[in-house]
């Protein structure tokens, strides 16, 4: 048995390899390294989530959103679910090709509990093939409006959990760009975004910050950390909700604030007020 250091003692080596997080001499590398380490932080986090899940619920559903090759699913498979006697985990991604060969890894390992859909966001909420409420939606780096996208879902389906690690979101530097003169005539808070790196750098950091104000209105606790150490990744925000149903009194109002306050009216419809 090939032991290396930062590998999970209970994971399976070939599945490592199929996923070419291990190279087929059982190696791995720098960047193999930096992502197997985002995901185990990823599965520290939702493992106690899921051992709640199953105080409530004797067969939970997760459901990955912009899974993209599977890797977080495949890996709290293996580490959690496939110890477990019920429990499901669903992927959902909108290039073919990734489905299928997620559900040939799934067949090849016996992940009898593990499926693949190809959907968009937006047919996966309306999807037969998916049950009216689910317990679980997670979005590893899922790009720009794809974790909105996600949040979206998780609403929809009233997900008790929701873990979120969002990646290049661009949507709303770009609405602050293309609004830039009127917004500085507007107010003197536009000198945060007049120059194109802080338009790049404050659009990504408010459309987080809009994110945890939409599940709080929603009726979540949401929790916001890090990820891992930022060297191994810039995309490193984590954000945890939970569902209480007891939404937060001024949350939807802040929201249209910051909005209004932006010149940023014309995402409402985005953030759900």
């Amino acid at each position: 048995m090939i032991h290396i250091p930062e590998i999970n003692p209970n994971q399976s080596l070939d599945l490592l390899k199929k996923l070419h997080i291990l190279t087929r001499d059982g190696k791995l590398n720098q960047d193999s390294r930096r992502k197997l380490k985002q995901v185990y932080h990823l599965v520290q986090f939702i493992e106690p989530l899921l051992k709640a899940l199953y105080t409530q619920n004797a067969n939970p559903m997760l459901v990955d959103h912009g899974a993209g090759k599977s890797y977080l699913g495949f890996i709290l498979y293996d580490l959690f679910m496939k110890q477990q006697p019920s429990g499901q985990v669903v992927g959902i991604e909108t290039r073919l090709e990734l489905v299928q060969k997620s559900q040939d890894l799934a067949a090849q390992l016996n992940f009898s509990r593990m499926s693949f859909q190809h959907l968009s966001a937006e047919e996966s909420i309306t999807s037969q093939t998916l049950p009216a409420q689910v317990d679980m939606v997670t979005a590893l780096h899922a790009c720009n409006t794809a974790t909105d996208d996600a949040i979206k879902f998780g609403l929809e389906k009233h997900a008790k959990f929701m873990v979120l690690v969002p990646c290049c979101q661009a949507e709303v530097a770009e609405v602050m760009r293309k609004n830039k003169n009127e917004s500085l005539s507007k107010t003197s808070l536009s000198e945060i975004w007049r120059h194109p790196i802080h338009t790049r750098e404050f659009g990504s950091q408010i459309t987080n910050v809009l994110r945890c104000l939409q599940l709080e209105a929603h009726g979540y606790q949401v929790t916001v950390t890090e990820l891992v150490g930022w060297e191994h990744s810039m995309k490193n925000e984590l954000i945890i909700a939970k569902r209480t149903n007891s939404p937060r009194k001024n949350a939807a109002e802040r929201l249209v604030q910051i909005l209004e306050t932006l010149n940023l009216q014309e995402m409402h419809t985005r953030f759900g007020v």
